[in-house]
């Protein structure tokens, strides 16, 4: 679909899904041959930087609902991507980043930094870090204020 064909929408929520469902779509393509999804790489890239977590705190980052994210991250485990630990309370369920899941995230990371560098090239810097300023800003604001609208 051209540019010039693409209808303004008048929703936020319809605009970020419409944004969110093309980039995913530039994404997953890119990564597919490494048998992964968009979703769990992003699983794997926050674990990578911030170690082992809760489960409900991973939730809470990727402002994913406990369901989508139980599911997912049961594909992980059996990928051998992911494994679990108990926390001190034994209902609390960390997350690791498994060794397996260590080196799916290095296979997988020049195909995903291409496309970072194509919509970075595409959208030109300035663009590219508002819009990173943007979602995490509408995030935070959906995320802590939105129940209270």
């Amino acid at each position: 679909m051209s540019e010039s064909s693409l209808p303004n929408l008048p929703c936020l929520c319809a605009n970020f899904r419409r944004a969110s469902r093309a980039i995913t779509q530039l994404y997953e393509a890119a990564i597919r041959p490494f048998g992964i999804r968009a979703t769990q790489l992003t699983i794997l890239q926050v674990l990578s930087r911030a170690g082992d977590l809760p489960q409900g705190k991973l939730g809470e980052i990727l402002a994913m609902d406990s369901t989508s994210l139980t599911r997912t991250l049961a594909i992980m485990k059996r990928h051998g991507w992911v494994a679990y630990r108990r926390g001190e309370d034994r209902r609390e369920r960390w997350v690791c980043l498994a060794l397996v899941g260590k080196s799916q995230l290095r296979r997988v990371e020049p195909a995903w930094e291409k496309v970072q560098a194509q919509l970075r090239n595409q959208l030109g810097d300035q663009k590219w870090k508002n819009f990173l300023e943007l979602s995490h800003e509408v995030t935070l604001v959906a995320t802590t204020q939105g129940g209270s609208l």
